[in-house]
């Protein structure tokens, strides 16, 4: 596995030279996703888990070209002269990236056909061609083939009264040459494989898999009769689609966004994916009908759209996977008998912390809401809604809270990318049942996790509070890490009802008792924490724990803070646009980062020596989208025993030499060399484990007790 991303830089650089101050964001990413690359490469680990890695690596790539590389070109084609604080251009930007890509790509085809595809086929997981397959396989495929494909295809002709077809974003199609016997008339026709159907088909004993467009072209004769078949090649297509609203159109934001969803099927296309065996012509021929130039095809020597392969890691062989892992329930969520507390009693006692996936969340954030909603008590419920699903407990138990009377108020952000669609969906039906919909703020996205809890409890009206830095979404937090408080604090219920108020009525509220919010207070107060370290005369310490840190003004106290002898650790999972280690501008400061089985999700930020450390965790990462044009959420953690959770979670990232990449001077990643073999998942899940045998030892040693003196009695 190869542990250097290759980069050309100096290890020194000038303060006054923004070219070597900062990082460009956009070859930063493509670094990430070469470490994800890496993680598929990686012969030990489990071979589903290296497909998992495959299909991740693609649907990384789509995204960022959907995106990143579609709003490049926009700046190209306005002719932006802006250019970002490292200091290169777009076109350069777009340049250096089809360079990285192509690199990329050749690694990702070289670990499927050359490596993955063989280790699977000796365990028994073939990836069959066509060509290989035996006559009875080729029998149930044409059966297959039959009943269930031939009726969903449409092959569509480009002749003078029939144009070149719309192609949808990300479809995989296959082109067609034909030939007409009888006149000698060749003709190109278009075939849309149907993204409903499966990206590769299972055979009968459910462990061989043929490519679905190989399984098509075997049977273009079907399609085309009367005419010969001279070539056929599978292609895709990438399109812009990024979301963009016209600020006439922002009045009705559901609206807006129903427009939008539509505009983005027909972007412009930014990359065409085409297998090595097309010929020129037939090239060249998609490249004008797409009005697109060379430097927008990539040549992939291997099937394409390798996402795909999430179905062939949803097979039932555990013995190629990762240990499956279900998040344990913290032993102050349950009672004496092992059965779920109240909660209410709990966080009215005190604070919880929970960090999933090793801490349930089934037990702890959706109990808290599905209690909420049943409690007779409970008058009001008010939560932020970024990414969920319509099936998740949650949003059944925002509806049933509804439903039974309880002022129920939900702030969806339906600008959530690529999970618009779905959000306008099951935002609906949580209108239907009479829940109160806020669909966010004109020019800001609501990013921040956050719920509310009104009671009305003996002693008056209590408010219960959490604050994390994931999704209320049951599914990503089995495979995201994220932490999450609840509390009865009244500051931070006095905060959340101001924030909330905020979200949903007019409000300037600038002011807030523990709260960081964005846009209006955190980025002044993060660079504030770290000016105070700075202050310190060589005695301050920081330690940050992010998905990406990009803002310049962050970047320059950061770097301010390491010329005063700051000592910095910061953990970075994906974009990082600072250099750590140049002497004379950030030698003080470290960087690395987590790529594993569970996506490092969470932001911590921890200020001060150990002994006297502030803490705070949140929705935000620390980027100019976060802090500057989006609402979010950082809450400090006070009490000593959840601030040692914390430490011990940043400690274990800190001390992993199994998982880790540190990021060096010269802007190259290097894998860290492993000496102890710490896993950081792997410790964390042994820490949430043993806490909770701990309990129940604990538990069993006061039964036996109780039942020895009920015998002595």
């Amino acid at each position: 596995m190869r542990s250097d991303v290759d980069r050309n830089g100096a290890a020194e650089a000038d303060e006054a030279d923004g070219g070597a101050r900062y990082q460009n964001r956009e070859l930063s990413f493509l670094d990430y996703v070469a470490r994800v690359l890496a993680a598929a490469e990686d012969k030990e680990a489990p071979l589903l888990e290296r497909a998992k890695f495959l299909a991740i690596f693609a649907e990384h790539l789509d995204e960022f070209f959907q995106v990143r590389v579609a709003g490049l070109k926009g700046q190209v084609a306005a002719r932006l002269t802006v250019t970002p604080p490292d200091g290169m251009a777009p076109l350069d930007q777009l340049r250096e990236i089809r360079s990285r890509v192509e690199g990329l790509v050749k690694r990702q085809s070289a670990t499927f056909v050359g490596d993955v595809v063989p280790a699977l086929a000796a365990v028994g997981i073939v990836l069959s061609e066509w060509e290989t397959l035996d006559d009875d396989d080729r029998e149930y495929l044409v059966k297959v083939f039959e009943e269930r494909f031939f009726p969903v295809l449409t092959p569509l002709a480009v002749d003078p009264g029939h144009p070149f077809p719309y192609i949808s974003n990300l479809s995989l199609n296959l082109a067609v040459n034909v030939r007409d016997p009888s006149t000698g008339e060749r003709r190109f026709a278009r075939l849309k494989v149907p993204p409903l159907l499966p990206r590769f088909v299972v055979m009968p004993d459910g462990e061989r898999f043929v490519a679905l467009e190989q399984v098509i072209a075997a049977h273009l004769d079907k399609l085309f009769p009367g005419m010969e078949i001279e070539d056929h090649h599978p292609f895709r297509v990438t399109r812009n689609a990024d979301l963009t609203l016209e600020e006439d159109e922002a009045d009705d934001l559901l609206a807006a966004i129903e427009i939008e969803l539509r505009r983005r099927r027909f972007g412009h296309t930014v990359r065409l994916e085409v297998d090595s065996q097309m010929t020129a012509e037939m090239r060249a021929l998609l490249v004008r009908e797409l009005e697109i130039g060379d430097e927008d095809v990539y040549v992939v020597d291997g099937p394409l759209e390798l996402g795909g392969l999430w179905n062939v890691y949803s097979l039932d062989r555990p013995e190629l996977k990762d240990d499956i892992w279900v998040g344990v329930t913290q032993p102050r969520l349950l009672d004496a008998e092992g059965d779920p507390a109240d909660l209410f009693a709990v966080v009215r006692d005190q604070e919880v912390l929970v960090h999933h996936p090793y801490d349930s969340f089934a037990t702890s954030v959706e109990a808290f809401i599905e209690q909420a909603a049943a409690d007779p008590n409970v008058l009001a419920i008010k939560q932020t809604l970024y990414r969920t699903s319509g099936d998740s407990p949650i949003v059944k138990a925002l509806i049933k809270a509804a439903e039974m009377g309880k002022q129920v108020a939900a702030l969806v952000e339906l600008r959530a990318r690529f999970d618009e669609k779905a959000n306008v969906a099951w935002a609906k039906q949580l209108e239907e049942a009479g829940v109160h919909v806020v669909y966010g703020l004109v020019g800001l996205k609501t990013h921040t996790k956050t719920a509310l809890v009104v009671r009305d409890e003996p002693d008056g009206m209590r408010r219960y509070c959490h604050v994390g830095t994931g999704n209320y979404n049951p599914k990503t937090a089995r495979l995201y890490e994220d932490v999450g408080l609840l509390s009865a604090d009244p500051d931070l219920g006095a905060d959340l009802t101001d924030l909330f108020n905020f979200l949903t009525g007019y409000s300037r509220q600038t002011a807030y008792r523990k709260l960081l919010v964005a846009p209006v207070t955190m980025k002044t107060e993060i660079i504030r924490l770290i000016n105070a370290e700075a202050a310190k005369k060589g005695d301050g310490r920081i330690v940050m724990k992010m998905n990406n840190l990009v803002h310049p003004e962050v970047i320059d106290a950061l770097y301010e803070a390491s010329a005063a002898g700051v000592k910095m650790d910061l953990i970075v999972r994906s974009v990082c646009c600072l250099r750590p280690g140049v002497k004379g501008l950030s030698e003080n400061i470290r960087v690395r980062s987590i790529v594993g089985r569970f996506l490092e999700h969470s932001r911590i930020y921890a200020f001060g020596p150990r002994e006297d450390r502030r803490y705070y965790f949140g929705s935000a990462d620390l980027m100019p989208r976060n802090l500057d044009r989006r609402v979010e959420a950082v809450v400090p953690v006070d009490r000593p025993e959840l601030q040692a959770r914390l430490q011990e979670v940043l400690d274990v990232n800190l001390a992993d030499d199994t998982l880790a990449w540190e990021l060096r001077a010269d802007g190259s990643w290097a894998k860290a060399p492993t000496t102890k073999g710490v896993n950081t998942h792997l410790r964390l899940q042994e820490i949430a484990f043993d806490r909770g045998r701990r309990r129940r030892s604990a538990a069993a040693g006061a039964g036996a007790g109780a039942g020895a003196e009920a015998r002595r009695g």
